[in-house]
């Protein structure tokens, strides 16, 4: 089990590493371009508030695999897990006011799942 949470836990830290990165470095011109129709959404979101979607995500990234690596407040892990659920939540939000198909919203729902594994299984396993 401890292998199966480690996987997912490098798989979901990757999942919002990789954005977040994206999200602190690009403007949102620059991400909607890059996106090619994947990022529309940028668009309603301010700047301000995209730069602290990508700084929350790059935490949730280094909180999924860092306390438990080091063994240092390794109750962070599954406190990060809850936080990737809370943005995925977010996230679906956006997309559903928008109107999105499901197609743009079924891979956070495949990262809740993947991170309430992390949480239930970093917590009480």
């Amino acid at each position: 089990m401890n292998t199966a949470l480690w996987v997912v836990q490098v798989v979901l830290a990757i999942f919002m590493l990789m954005p977040g990165s994206l999200k602190l470095m690009n403007s949102i011109d620059e991400l909607i371009a890059k996106g090619k129709g994947r990022m529309d959404w940028a668009e309603d979101i301010s700047a301000t508030n995209m730069k602290i979607i990508g700084l929350l995500e790059v935490l949730a990234a280094i909180g999924l695999i860092l306390p438990m690596a080091i063994g240092f407040y390794p109750i962070l892990t599954p406190l990060a897990a809850v936080g990737v659920i809370l943005t995925m939540i977010g996230a679906i939000s956006l997309h559903l006011k928008r109107g999105d198909e499901p197609k743009s919203w079924m891979i956070n729902v495949v990262i809740i799942v993947l991170a309430a594994f992390v949480a239930y299984g970093r917590y009480f396993l």
